[in-house]
């Protein structure tokens, strides 16, 4: 049976990324992950969700070995203009669908009033102040 190690070392291996890759952009030491990855230590939840972000992987795909339903059939719709903004700030798949989520995040909190459609500028600031807020 597949431990969290093995989920994540066959995910980061799918997406061509090495061990400091993914431990510099999960902010933890490529000891730890070599660790984590061959079931010697395991990740506290801040650690896995922080891995799971960065590979784009569910937490329950990287703890249970298990897809949700809504996963598996979940189609993704990018608008054109995230699409040319993610290609401009060359953010990778999971980071364009981080962004997009982000997005709808914010218009889920706002009134029911007509929300503007984004542009490619719009897109683009929109990274950058998450950026700025988070730090990455």
């Amino acid at each position: 049976m597949a431990s969290v190690g093995d989920r994540i070392r066959e995910i980061r291996e799918s997406r061509g990324m090495n061990q400091d890759r993914l431990a510099d952009k999960a902010q933890i030491s490529k000891g730890f992950l070599s660790d984590i990855e061959n079931g010697k230590r395991n990740p506290s939840s801040d650690n896995l969700l922080r891995i799971a972000n960065v590979l784009g992987a569910s937490l329950d795909y990287l703890m249970k070995g298990e897809v949700q339903e809504e996963e598996q059939t979940r189609t993704v719709q990018i608008p054109p203009e995230l699409s040319i903004a993610a290609q401009q700030l060359n953010l990778s798949y999971s980071q364009t669908i981080a962004l997009l989520d982000a997005h709808r995040s914010v218009i889920a909190r706002r009134s029911t009033r007509k929300v503007k459609s984004f542009d490619v500028k719009d897109w683009i600031a929109l990274h950058q102040a998450i950026r700025e807020v988070f730090g990455e």
